[in-house]
């Protein structure tokens, strides 16, 4: 992101960004604002919008996905995204398999052990994962589906430090 901090709060920046030159940014610091299992989800959200535009292997990532974020502590889920962090992010929902790999302890310690892997935060393959799905959109509707993944973020953002506030109680 190039766009300076400023004072403001973290979903109004947020909607300042969508509002700016690059509104690409928003979705970049909704990846980076977000708890990282809520960001996988989101991420998992935002591309089964698009899931005409997505082949068969990314279906079936996103499913492995939605699998993995519905019972992050299911084994079977953890070796799923071993096999997926295994393979190149060069798709959108690999990227997202991808972060959910890096989320998950055990899967980001294989992933770890393949050389050359470098371990990111979840966060960088979210990003990569929504705004590769994202340049598959027709230009003249990209905006318009960029803003809905936005608003979706800034409302899992709300929703996450709602039950944040309310567990510490």
């Amino acid at each position: 992101m190039s766009a300076p901090a400023t004072e403001q709060a973290s979903i109004e920046f947020c909607r300042a960004l969508l509002a700016g030159p690059v509104p690409e940014e928003a979705i970049t610091f909704c990846a980076y604002l977000l708890a990282e299992r809520a960001a996988v989800w989101w991420a998992h959200e935002c591309l089964s919008h698009l899931t005409d535009l997505l082949d068969g292997q990314d279906q079936e990532l996103l499913m492995l996905v939605g699998d993995w974020v519905s019972e992050p502590d299911n084994p079977r889920h953890h070796a799923g995204l071993s096999r997926a962090a295994a393979m190149p992010p060069t798709t959108p929902a690999a990227w997202i398999a991808l972060a959910a790999a890096w989320r998950d302890d055990g899967s980001a310690a294989e992933a770890t052990a393949r050389p050359g892997a470098r371990l990111f935060p979840a966060a960088h393959a979210v990003n990569a994962g929504i705004l590769s799905g994202l340049a598959r959109v027709a230009l003249a509707d990209r905006f318009s589906v960029l803003s809905a993944f936005v608003e979706l973020g800034i409302q899992t953002a709300e929703i996450d430090a709602m039950r944040q506030s309310a567990d510490a109680f």
